[in-house]
């Protein structure tokens, strides 16, 4: 029997759809400060790094071989692999494999982690086109405002209704950097919206296994096709991302329209952007953070009785797992990233590799770990205890975790971890080319040497 639902939905939105597309469009080239530019290539380059990284991961093998059963036509690179397959395939292997070891960059107000739809998407459609670095560093910043200023329209609530936000804003920052990459007219550009609006993919139930970062791999396939067919002609609704059935009022019941348009083209949301030092959820990072400092001031693993953890409540929701059985589900529990800080004085991916995570001397420290709910506490900030077997209390508080937007890493920083990800995959001597092509995006003509460099 057919049943009406009533559904509250606001009626006067305005024409958000219509208003992003005229802004990817007709935005000026280089049309920002030069810290947003400097931003950009700091995105782009830390966004490749965790993408060759993982390469050879067994995630990244998987997915290579479904592709190949499709027979794709050469066009674009795989990152760090031999293979050259089509550039929606592309789009989708280097956005798995640049969330594979969630290193990868975040926007902290929304939890988005937007290079990774948006940047493998339109470096594959670059490489497709011989288009020029200063094409893709415009692509780059302006499809990565269309989805962080969606995400701040609709997070919380759209995040807490079990929605991984990174997909599901992902394929319309896609969308928008491919569509400026192409040429494409305000109208064709609300086409490529409005078709990218109905494909939203990623829920949280996934965290812990190879779906997660299947979810900014598939945004990034869905926004480039979105773009491909919006230019030859394909339509969808004008209103796809205000209208009360469209993709913002179906899928969360804030509508903040104006963290839409409010400072559109003056306040680029890639300066809020932050990379990540340590190999994991990013609400982790503060409590890893302080663990390295009491490894730091000399305790040692064996001199723990316990250790007391205060955290935000999102932070246990999140990343509560006390028992990880591999590497993928130890990025989602603060009881063995603490355990890796204080043992290793770090985080990296070989500190979530199966073997340390099943490591007596990891587990058995986790298990001293008793972590409380405080939420006057910041999800970025973490109060951390060491009480030790000779009755000593030694108290960390860190108020904004290194990789944050108030503690940054440094270009040098980030350099390094580069090196550690992408120097295992195609050697040392080969990383330092292409951080200095990395560096200089911006100023050449295509980005064919950049690509070659980036297969073995």
């Amino acid at each position: 029997m057919a049943r009406n639902t009533l559904v509250p939905a606001d009626n006067a939105a305005p024409p958000i759809t219509r208003i992003l597309a005229a802004f990817v469009a007709a935005h000026p080239s280089r049309g920002w400060p030069d810290a947003v530019e400097r931003e950009a290539h700091r995105t782009f380059y830390n966004w490749l790094g965790c993408a060759i990284g993982a390469a050879r991961h067994e995630t990244a093998e998987a997915a290579v071989a479904a592709v190949q059963m499709l027979q794709p036509a050469p066009q674009a690179t795989v990152l760090g692999r031999i293979e050259k397959v089509d550039m929606a395939s592309a789009a989708l292997i280097n956005g798995i494999t640049s969330h594979t070891f969630d290193f990868d960059d975040t926007h902290l107000r929304t939890i988005i982690h937007p290079a990774g739809p948006v940047v493998s998407a339109v470096l594959a459609l670059a490489e497709q086109r011989g288009s020029s670095g200063r094409a893709v560093i415009d692509a780059l910043v302006l499809g990565i405002d269309v989805a962080c200023r969606i995400g701040n329209a609709i997070y919380p609530d759209h995040y807490d209704r079990g929605w991984h936000i990174t997909g599901s804003t992902g394929m319309l920052g896609a969308a928008a950097g491919c569509a400026r990459l192409l040429g494409l007219s305000p109208k064709q550009t609300t086409m490529a919206l409005g078709i990218a609006a109905s494909q939203p993919v990623g829920l949280r139930e996934q965290f812990g296994t190879m779906t997660k970062p299947f979810h900014p791999g598939a945004a990034a396939r869905a926004g480039l096709m979105s773009a491909l067919l919006a230019g030859k002609g394909f339509t969808a609704s004008e209103r796809a991302l205000e209208a009360p059935r469209g993709l913002v009022q179906v899928v969360s019941d804030k509508r903040a329209w104006n963290e839409v348009t409010d400072q559109l083209g003056e306040r680029f949301e890639i300066s809020f952007n932050t990379y990540k030092p340590f190999a994991c959820g990013v609400v982790i990072h503060p409590s890893i953070d302080a663990c390295v400092q009491l490894r730091e001031q000399g305790i040692t693993p064996e001199q723990i009785d316990r250790i007391e953890l205060r955290v935000h409540s999102l932070v246990l929701e999140l990343t509560g797992k006390k028992e990880p059985k591999d590497g993928l589900q130890g990025k989602f529990s603060v009881y063995h990233g603490c355990a890796a800080g204080l043992i290793y004085g770090r985080a990296g991916e070989e500190e979530f590799s199966d073997a340390v995570v099943n490591d007596p001397r990891a587990v058995e420290l986790r298990n001293k770990v008793h972590a409380t709910v405080d939420d006057s506490i910041n999800e970025d900030s973490a109060h951390v205890s060491a009480v030790l077997k000779d009755g000593r209390r030694v108290d960390v508080r860190v108020a904004h975790a290194i990789g944050s937007v108030q503690n940054p890493l440094s270009d040098a920083q980030l350099e390094a971890k580069f090196g550690s990800l992408v120097a295992p995959v195609l050697g040392a001597a080969r990383a330092r080319e292409i951080t200095q092509c990395c560096w200089s995006l911006a100023s050449q003509s295509d980005v064919y040497t950049l690509t070659a460099l980036c297969r073995p």
